[in-house]
């Protein structure tokens, strides 16, 4: 979930991907299949593989445009692909963008069996990835929602090429794109075949200000443990930043990396998902003032309405009896939490 970067005037702090050098010039690609495409490719004529999908905000409608920045090293020639929701395939080979800055991809033909499948993840679903130590690479946090699915930040996936996630027995999977997203909210979901963890459940009953909460995840990867760290905290608010009533101000404390992990009650049902943090220092240089614990999480009730738009049934249980230690509520986080990787 690094590096960080600032939201509403510099006042939040969040995990971004590092931005390439770019042409000065965009080219645009325009979907004139007749049919929705779920994935879009764009790599240098002559590479071996497809990359990444592009299309990591959802579908690209029939006769709708998709414009692209390649950084100035990519030279002018491209081959150009898109994947329809049926699987059939739309490919032009060897465009020059440079002299055409549109290009229409419409001539559609179903594909071949055993094709590549967008993106880079060529291993067999649920099968051990490795990572590349080559790439430029961004972390996060993400938990198991349902079956081979992974919920966490849209910030944390945003512009990844390939996205790797290790489990809590030291697997390390592929996640397979396309990932559903809500970037209002910065939330995505991923499928990751190969059984990931056990599913956590949504809680059903209302959140109310001050209760405990907990938080799990991979905070600050390469600088503090390379295992989950579980920290502690209240829900202090029950709006977030300037009053976003879809999110909590939470006073576990939260540091980069901690994006996209699971905001747990003490009966270990969730109730957000982490989102981000107030911006310290520049709030102290606004007020002279340093703010302590200011953290925020999107509710849990919008991330369960998130899951069932993109088709998936969540479990959901009502929170009620005793509290639970922090360190039993960890060890039920513990084997659905999972550190994601970030590969561009």
């Amino acid at each position: 979930m690094h590096p960080a970067r600032f939201l509403l005037a510099g006042l939040l702090a969040l995990a971004t991907p590092v931005v390439a050098q770019t042409q000065p010039e965009p080219f645009r690609i325009v979907n004139a299949t007749g049919a929705p495409a779920v994935a879009l490719h764009a790599v240098r004529t002559g590479r071996p593989d497809w990359g990444g999908n592009l299309l990591n905000r959802g579908a690209l409608a029939a006769d709708a445009g998709f414009s692209l920045r390649p950084s100035a090293a990519a030279g002018c020639r491209f081959d150009l692909r898109l994947v329809l929701e049926d699987g059939r395939e739309a490919v032009l080979r060897n465009q020059d963008i440079c002299a055409q800055r549109e290009v229409r991809l419409a001539q559609v033909a179903t594909a071949a069996p055993g094709a590549a499948r967008p993106p880079a993840q060529a291993a067999q679903p649920g099968s051990p990835a490795q990572p590349n130590p080559q790439a430029r690479v961004a972390s996060g946090t993400g938990f198991v929602v349902a079956r081979d699915r992974v919920l966490t930040n849209h910030h944390v996936i945003d512009g990844c090429n390939r996205i790797l996630v290790r489990t809590a027995d030291g697997r390390t999977l592929a996640a397979t794109p396309p990932a559903r997203v809500d970037a209002q909210r910065d939330l995505a979901l991923l499928t990751v075949p190969g059984d990931p963890g056990p599913v956590l459940s949504f809680r059903s009953n209302p959140v109310r200000r001050g209760e405990g909460v907990v938080t799990y995840g991979f905070p600050l990867a390469g600088l503090l443990s390379s295992g989950p760290t579980l920290t502690t905290g209240e829900i202090s608010a029950l709006a977030g930043l300037q009053d976003n009533q879809t999110q909590f101000q939470i006073s576990a404390p939260v540091q980069p990396g901690n994006s996209g992990g699971p905001l747990l009650d003490r009966q270990g049902n969730i109730v957000g998902v982490i989102v981000s943090k107030l911006n310290a220092q520049r709030i102290a240089q606004r007020t002279g003032d340093i703010p302590q614990n200011v953290n925020f999480a999107v509710k849990g009730n919008e991330a369960l309405e998130f899951v069932r738009r993109a088709g998936v049934i969540p479990q959901v249980a009502e929170s009620r009896g005793p509290e639970r230690g922090a360190a039993e509520v960890g060890e039920t986080a513990h084997r659905s939490t999972m550190f994601i990787r970030c590969e561009r």
